[in-house]
């Protein structure tokens, strides 16, 4: 088959949605397919909305057999506050009784605006017996996706990664179920989810519960393996317990909260290092570098670390946190078992669909500073438990969370999918 895929950030930058996609796409490759990814010049998330940010140079290349074009992105204005707005107005224009779903549609598109990816895609004439996208908030991209699936016959698969938020409090779900998300969800010919409450959710959103499948995300065992505990403490200047804190620092993701949990253990004596390990957003180092010197030297803000390093500190870590609302999996969390670490995550998103409170893990209610701190300290001093629930994760881990497992399943999809369109299929050009 010949498969395209689109979305938001591709290797080498190297983040949950980017890692599965990766995985998938690689895998696909060395079963005989050929794949080809669609995405954009971002390196630093913020690159989206902010002039001036990280961004990769390179327009195509090929790695591991999938062939990369990145399409640059574009900023409509100079001032990075034009984006929040532009989905703010569309979700209160998504909320009006009359039909604006024209209006919403144009405006998705610059959240992110990236133009020469939507040309290249509405005049694109290769043939493609599977077109896939993933994350739906990056409607923008997946919108010309589905468009040129329908203009060329192609089956359309949706990867949405729709983040649920905490239960009551719609704050991060109405970004990702707005209308027009909706319609594109229903349009698909298959969703593959990262956990059970997703399909729950967007089936009471009138998306087909047929067209679902549950898959969610994994590790590869043997490539996690070989982190060395003292190489990590030795290069980073750490010594006693260590708490990690490996993802975005950002405050959805709960790094804001993670340090405020720290600040109390600190202030009764408690001697552990918070380190954390992934990009850091603006916000965060501003509320960072705002702290008094006694609080940072308790830290490690290491930004983007590479895969030795990454395994280093989960062999370092005494445990990991990510109390997290804007998480559909987390896949952080089974990397940590791998290593027997007990993990800590909130009561939010499809977190909860991952760890077993009081089994694997604890979860605890998104910005509860006070609750995280006691989960924190009582993993630090008690290593029976904390051995005992690293142990629980890690048979979870290797029975049911491996990227084996998990591709098994997209695999059989694709197939189903897009098996007739490759026999009907060559690789002529398609009239328009």
């Amino acid at each position: 088959m010949r498969i395209l895929h689109i979305i938001q950030r591709y290797w080498p930058y190297v983040g949950g949605s980017e890692r599965q996609f990766q995985e998938f796409s690689e895998r696909l490759v060395r079963d005989g397919h050929h794949v080809t990814i669609y995405t954009t010049d971002a390196w630093d998330l913020e690159h989206f909305w902010v002039r001036g940010k990280k961004r990769i140079q390179i327009e195509q290349e090929e790695h591991n057999g999938v062939i990369i074009r990145r399409f640059p992105v574009r900023h409509i204005a100079p001032t990075p506050l034009a984006y929040p707005a532009i989905r703010r107005l569309m979700l209160t224009l998504s909320q009006l009784p009359a039909d604006l779903s024209g209006v919403i549609s144009r405006l998705a598109r610059l959240t992110p605006w990236v133009p020469d990816l939507e040309y290249t895609l509405d005049h694109e004439q290769q043939r493609y017996d599977i077109v896939g996208g993933m994350n739906i908030v990056f409607d923008s991209l997946l919108a010309p996706a589905l468009r040129f699936a329908r203009r060329t016959g192609a089956p359309f698969v949706l990867h949405p990664l729709t983040h649920l938020g905490e239960d009551k409090d719609s704050t991060v779900r109405r970004y990702y179920t707005m209308p027009h998300q909706l319609q594109l969800l229903r349009e698909s010919d298959a969703i593959i989810l990262q956990n059970a409450q997703e399909g729950a959710v967007l089936a009471r959103l009138g998306v087909p519960a047929d067209k679902m499948v549950v898959v969610g995300s994994g590790v590869n065992p043997h490539q996690l393996a070989g982190g060395q505990a003292e190489r990590f403490r030795q290069i980073y200047g750490v010594t006693g317990p260590i708490v990690a804190y490996l993802g975005t620092a950002a405050y959805d993701k709960g790094a804001h909260h993670s340090l405020q949990a720290m600040q109390q253990l600190w202030q009764q004596g408690v001697e552990a290092t918070l380190v954390f390990a992934g990009p850091t957003m603006d916000h965060f180092m501003s509320f960072y570098h705002a702290q008094p010197e006694e609080v940072r030297r308790y830290c490690r803000v290491l930004g983007f670390i590479s895969e030795d390093d990454k395994r280093d500190l989960l062999a370092a870590c005494s445990l990991l946190v990510l109390p997290s609302r804007t998480d559909s999996f987390g896949i952080v969390f089974p990397e940590a078992w791998l290593y027997g670490k007990p993990v800590i995550g909130a009561r939010a998103g499809g977190i909860p669909s991952v760890i077993s409170d009081g089994i694997d893990g604890f979860l605890v209610p998104f910005g509860d500073v006070r609750a995280l701190a006691r989960r924190i300290h009582q993993l630090l001093t008690d290593s029976d438990l904390a051995r005992r629930m690293g142990e629980q994760g890690q048979q979870k881990t290797l029975s049911e969370l491996t990227w084996d497992r998990k591709y098994s399943i997209v695999r059989q999809v694709y197939e189903c999918l897009g098996g007739a369109t490759a026999h009907r299929h060559d690789p002529k050009l398609v009239e328009t």
